[in-house]
């Protein structure tokens, strides 16, 4: 007996017949989270390495006049994560694929946007360029660190934002929010924008806090613009990598005389001893998405998934529908 509903899931594969998902080994978790959503199975394939360390892909599947999404996270070890994406799409270019789509939730050397110092690269630059020539046609990624770039490229560049997971996530732990009693802190200037989205979804004002770094991966001095006292503190930011500058900016607001403090953050980076220092720190509750997989955490973490997210870009991409309106 055929259904109504069997009938729909019949008339779905039908739609999405020529779409094809393949992933890396960066986040399989992730991406089968992506592939059950859809309901279209991960491509058969080969992802794995030589005896001498080379990557080596094979596509088990015929990818011939199809659009193809390759999912693949360039977090750590992210030169290995890398050279899978790019040996991925190189693959499945010489396939003759119609259409390739680079998924990469978490761009990896994002950092390196600009020339700090002379001779210096701009390393964002250079994997944009090396995602374009591998045969890459389209790129989705979430929350850049630098929105700017989106520019490097010469394709398509859908930057993702995962805010309203997070908030979700947050809303749901912490139930009815006192507008009166809380505050979103933008831990620098070039994070204002973010704040803002934030702001906006749960309705709260904004401090910003400045910081005088002398280097990348380190602060000087942090003065906070707004009102800290007596409020509870939600820190937003786009990636937590060591977390020195978050335990940092978590004890200068406690200093300031800041109640609860609690942080979203998109992407879990968590190098070095990151876990350890926020385990000791005065921050409450932590909130990152699944962009990056996470081996350890601890009782201080809750990860909210954007493979809901991912997957609807996924379906308006190969349907030719907007994107920019699920963020309006």
């Amino acid at each position: 007996m055929i259904t109504p509903q069997s009938e729909e899931i019949e008339e779905n594969k039908d739609i999405f017949n020529r779409l094809v998902l393949i992933s890396g080994n960066s986040n399989l978790e992730l991406a089968k989270k992506i592939s059950d959503t859809l309901d279209i199975p991960l491509a058969n394939s080969i992802v794995s390495k030589f005896s001498d360390g080379e990557v080596r892909v094979k596509i088990l599947e015929n990818v011939r006049g199809k659009d193809v999404f390759v999912i693949q996270s360039t977090c750590p070890p992210v030169n290995d994560n890398l050279m899978e994406l790019l040996i991925i799409i190189d693959a499945v270019k010489r396939a003759s694929a119609n259409s390739i789509t680079a998924v990469i939730p978490y761009f990896g050397y994002a950092k390196q946007e600009k020339k700090v110092s002379g001779r210096e690269p701009i390393t964002a630059k250079l994997v944009a360029n090396l995602i374009t020539v591998a045969g890459a046609n389209r790129v989705v990624t979430v929350d850049l660190h630098a929105p700017a770039i989106q520019g490097f490229f010469d394709i398509p560049v859908d930057n993702l934002y995962a805010y309203r997971a997070l908030v979700n996530a947050f809303m749901e732990y912490i139930g009815k929010v006192d507008k009166d009693s809380f505050v979103i802190l933008a831990p620098d200037a070039g994070s204002v924008i973010r704040a803002r989205m934030y702001s906006e979804k749960m309705g709260l004002p904004i401090a910003v806090m400045f910081k005088r770094r002398p280097d990348i991966e380190e602060v000087e001095s942090m003065e906070v613009v707004g009102e800290i006292e007596n409020k509870n503190v939600i820190i937003v930011d786009d990636m937590v990598s060591t977390a020195k500058t978050l335990v940092r900016a978590a004890e200068k607001l406690k200093a300031m005389g800041a109640n609860k403090i609690y942080a979203l953050a998109v992407h879990p980076v968590f190098s070095s001893n990151a876990l350890e220092l926020l385990d000791k720190s005065p921050i409450e509750k932590m909130f990152v998405t699944d962009t990056i997989p996470l081996k350890n955490t601890n009782q201080k973490i809750i990860v909210s998934s954007i493979s809901n997210l991912i997957s609807e870009v996924i379906k308006r991409i190969y349907l030719k529908k907007s994107i920019s309106e699920l963020f309006d």
